[in-house]
């Protein structure tokens, strides 16, 4: 995965180097558009009940997918922006999680760690 993460992040690079988009890339404009598509992603599930949102129908699972795909672009340009490695990051946190979430404590509960 980081190896294609990082191609993918290159990938991304050169396609706003191409169209000279990097000037508008600051953290500030790539947090902001991230929150964006993760908000259209968030309306492919708005007022679907939990079962619904695990069946999804195939135009609307391509739907998701473009979306996901558009976080994740605009997730790692403020990644490369900012020089966060987000993998190791992601590694990091997991770390930190399993730490604050400890199975014989947090299994099968949905509470904040400072609540277990």
């Amino acid at each position: 995965m980081p190896d294609s993460l990082h191609e993918l992040a290159e990938q991304l690079d050169r396609f706003a180097s191409e169209r000279d988009w990097q000037q508008f890339h600051s953290p500030k404009n790539l947090a902001s558009a991230l929150i964006v598509e993760a908000g259209e992603l968030l309306e492919h599930f708005q007022w679907l009940t939990e079962a619904q949102s695990r069946d999804l129908s195939p135009d609307k699972l391509e739907a998701v997918r473009l979306e996901v795909a558009d976080v994740l672009l605009y997730l790692i340009q403020l990644s490369n922006a900012l020089g966060i490695d987000p993998v190791s990051a992601a590694r990091d946190k997991l770390a930190t999680n399993a730490v604050r979430y400890p199975v014989g404590k947090a299994r099968g509960s949905s509470l904040k760690h400072d609540e277990l």
